[in-house]
């Protein structure tokens, strides 16, 4: 089967609303994630999508990605080396946005049933991981999560994020390319098209 992506998005992204400073010059935080939040909704609610079927390898999307390292909500380590070799789906995603929410059972899905023909799914959660322990207990998922709220943004513009908005999701293929990317919400349709991908 081709994999048939829809054209890059020509429209302008969704910004983060900007946050206002405390008094002591940080940013709220509670004000940070219903920025977060709000940007999300507004891409989910619009079908704004960026899907975009990559040219040319990259053979490591940011210097030292197959060497890194993530912590799991319980906080063991997640070693990126192992998923190295196979097609890979990376989401981005928080227990706050409602379009990601809405797009994990569909995710953990894709990865039961097309786990025996080699794909793997890496989830990374943009939030803190005792919220993301409490969502996991109430909706179980069988693909790996790694936290990854401090360095979403280096690694989510390093894979093509450039506005920084959630669900964001990437395919890399077997040979380390970055074959495919969307933002927001996936589609039974978009998974269908990916799974062929190697």
């Amino acid at each position: 089967m081709t994999n048939h992506q829809e054209p890059l998005d020509t429209q302008p992204h969704p910004k983060a609303a900007q946050a206002q400073p405390q008094a002591n010059g940080s940013i709220n935080p509670s004000r940070r994630r219903l920025g977060f939040a709000a940007v999300a909704l507004a891409a989910g609610a619009s079908g704004l999508r960026l899907s975009q079927r990559s040219s040319g390898p990259i053979a490591e999307p940011l210097p030292g990605f197959w060497a890194h390292q993530w912590q799991t909500p319980d906080g063991a380590a997640l070693p990126m080396a192992p998923f190295k070799g196979r097609p890979l789906l990376i989401n981005f995603w928080a227990t706050w946005c409602a379009p990601c929410v809405e797009e994990l059972p569909l995710i953990d899905r894709f990865y039961q049933v097309q786990k025996t023909n080699g794909w793997q799914v890496l989830g990374l959660a943009v939030d803190k991981a005792v919220q993301v322990r409490g969502f996991l207990k109430a909706l179980p998922l069988h693909f790996p999560i790694g936290m990854a709220a401090a360095e979403s943004t280096t690694w989510g513009q390093a894979l093509g994020n450039v506005s920084g908005s959630l669900p964001f999701s990437v395919v890399i293929d077997s040979a380390g390319a970055v074959a495919v990317r969307k933002l927001g919400r996936l589609e039974e349709s978009d998974l269908k098209s990916w799974q062929n991908i190697t």
